[in-house]
């Protein structure tokens, strides 16, 4: 064996061509894929440490990225191959994923970090951007704190949504945003809440990214695709024009996506368990993110149980989309379930649906055009930017063809649904029309573009050119087409009293009960009064976000109008009978029927049966989970 090994490294010293590699460890390596791994080292690969073998392996050619710094070699033998014969290197390598361990996030977040900082520096001169859906957003915010104070912890119902008429808004829009919303409004400054936010949002994109990166990935490239990702040209709309705060905490799925995804089409099935999580959060964080998670997931295990002619992936993968829906039902099943109780139609009119906002469009709105021109440019650089990394990453393909085919066709599709020739695609795909914007699916390309441009562009006075061309494209559309707005501290703090004073702010129209009138409600109307002719006293004891209480004196039988939206969750007694709610004709507010003499009113918000089967489906599926972990470690105990 001696003598042999000796042979060998006297081989290797003398060889002057090339050499191939074998590695044998526990786990894939870089993601590579089996256990034994075969091909020519790969230019990119590092070789920074003071080994005793950098002399000898400096030159060697490598199909592997293999991070010498992170790779602990047990045994290196070089041989040399003498025509058709071959023999090779055995070295053991780290677990899978061991390359995204602690010491190397502490490198990547304070860069992240940094980077998502300097995209607030505006904000000190000008203020809050207050993009399309600011307003939206902050007073979410600050109803959920208000509901957490009474004592509500899972709000559903907008009380001073439509200046106090109400809408359930928070049956419909997912809970993440406005959850971790509400949490920084309860911790930090209310005019410095938002800013909070948007950082946090951008920091936690950059990392999961620098997870994904790392797989392929040296610690400073995967350091660079993070920062690239966490500020790249559509965060940066999304940030000053759009404040679409959902969509952005939802960026932070996609490298997941990818990952787990990849994970799965290598035989790893156990990663349909964390995937089915990453599904569950876009449902409950962003519906439009969502629909493109799932559209992209489908997308991804066609092509790559196509490449690798194995069903068992899609199996896989159903079974983590049914799962992930399982898990989410709390949210999900009474927002599909109800959906028939609002004007879910409003979410699709004239200015939102998809054929009014492809690249480029003309519509008779001057400023959804001014807008939709720097969506545009910005989607055309980043398709442009996407496929000439592509092109350059072309070396890297030859030893993950597999996943750059992936890519490649992920990025292909999402360029294409931006143009108007997909037209029947989004009229036909279900549900797809509800991302209203086709320019959306950016949010997707740019991950695309970050990964590709770290593994193609190499040299970093190219990468630096290539953002400081997004940085300028920005730049050009803040100057000439349309500068973004601006709130100040005092606009932010007029937000809170308009709370504080129960003046309540706009609804949204599809959130809107069926039958609802927004424009004809009178906002100055009292909580309760009289309909008819009939005199009476009202006094009210309770008008809380979810349950009302009041007494009214009345002459006669009469009806009671409330400052309320009907909503058929809403459950009225009235002196302990439970009675019917009418709409009123005009408006859809509350009207109540009552008699002469005292009538003593309680209006509850209650558990439909949607809501309360899709809590029993979130916790069982829960608890079958935790049960199914638990089992999987003690048979690995066990075994070991």
């Amino acid at each position: 064996m001696r003598a042999q090994q000796a042979k060998a490294e006297a081989g290797a010293r003398g060889l002057a061509g090339e050499r191939l590699l074998r590695i044998e460890e526990p786990g894939p390596v870089s993601g590579a894929g089996p256990s034994i791994l075969f091909g020519l080292f790969h230019p990119y690969a590092q070789h920074r440490t003071a080994s005793p073998l950098r002399s000898d392996v400096r030159n060697i050619k490598c199909g592997l990225n293999v991070d010498w710094e992170r790779l602990p070699l047990a045994r290196i033998e070089f041989c040399l191959s003498e025509g058709t014969s071959l023999k090779e290197t055995t070295l053991a390598a780290d677990p899978p994923d061991a390359r995204a361990r602690p010491a190397s996030l502490r490198w990547a977040l304070p860069a992240v970090g940094v980077a998502a900082f300097a995209v607030e520096i505006p904000f000190f001169f000008w203020g809050l951007p207050s993009g399309h859906d600011l307003e939206f957003h902050l007073y979410s915010w600050l109803e959920v704190l208000t509901q957490w104070r009474e004592g509500i912890f899972l709000p559903r119902w907008a009380s001073l949504a439509h200046f106090g008429y109400g809408e359930p808004r928070f049956l419909f829009y997912p809970p993440a945003s406005w959850m971790l919303g509400g949490v920084l409004s309860a911790i930090f400054p209310w005019t410095i809440v938002a800013g909070v936010y948007i950082w946090l949002a951008l920091t936690l994109a950059g990392m999961s990214m620098f997870v994904l990166a790392r797989r392929w990935l040296d610690r400073r490239d995967a350091i660079f695709a993070a920062v690239f990702f966490a500020v790249n040209p559509y965060h940066l709309v999304i940030v000053y024009w759009r404040s679409s705060f959902a969509e952005l905490l939802a960026s932070c799925l996609l490298p997941m996506l990818l990952l787990l995804t990849v994970r799965l089409a290598e035989g790893e099935h156990r990663a349909a368990v964390p995937l089915s999580l990453v599904l569950a959060a876009a449902w409950l964080t962003n519906i439009p993110a969502a629909l493109m998670v799932h559209y992209s997931l489908a997308l991804l295990l066609l092509v790559f149980a196509w490449q690798r002619r194995s069903l068992r992936i899609l199996w896989a993968g159903a079974a983590a989309i049914v799962l992930g829906a399982c898990l989410s039902s709390l949210y999900l099943l009474p927002a599909m379930y109800e959906q028939k109780w609002i004007n879910v139609a409003q979410a699709v009119s004239e200015g939102l649906r998809p054929q009014d906002n492809f690249l480029f469009i003309h519509t008779t709105d001057p400023d959804h055009d001014r807008f939709n021109r720097i969506t545009s440019w910005v989607a055309m650089l980043e398709i442009a930017a996407t496929f000439a990394a592509a092109w350059a990453a072309r070396r890297w393909r030859q030893a993950n063809r597999t996943l750059w085919n992936a890519l490649l066709v992920w990025a292909l599709v999402c360029s294409a649904l931006m143009f108007p020739a997909t037209a029947l695609l989004w009229r036909w795909l279900p549900k797809l029309a509800f991302l209203q914007f086709p320019w959306r699916w950016l949010l997707c390309l740019s991950m695309i573009l970050s990964i590709l441009v770290a593994l193609g562009v190499r040299r970093w006075w190219m990468r630096v050119a290539v953002y400081a061309v997004s940085v300028l494209v920005i730049a050009t559309a803040w100057r000439g087409i349309q500068p973004p707005w601006w709130d100040n501290a005092a606009d932010l703090r007029e937000m809170q009293d308009n709370m504080s004073d129960n003046i309540g702010y706009e609804g949204v129209d599809e959130y809107t009960p069926i039958g609802a009138d927004p424009s004809a409600i009178d906002k100055d109307a009292p909580l309760v009064s009289v309909e008819g002719p009939a005199q009476g006293k009202i006094q009210i004891s309770r008008w809380g976000a979810e349950s009302k209480a009041f007494t009214a004196e009345m002459s006669a039988a009469d009806e009671l109008a409330l400052r309320l939206f009907r909503y058929p969750a809403w459950r009225v007694e009235i002196n302990g009978r439970v009675v019917q709610a009418k709409p009123r004709p005009e408006t859809c507010q509350m009207l109540l029927p009552v008699e002469a003499g005292t009538n003593r009113v309680q209006v509850n918000f209650v558990r439909t049966w949607d809501r309360k089967l899709s809590g029993w489906i979130t916790a069982l599926t829960v608890w079958l989970l935790v049960l199914w972990i638990v089992l999987v470690r003690n048979r690995e105990t066990q075994t070991a």
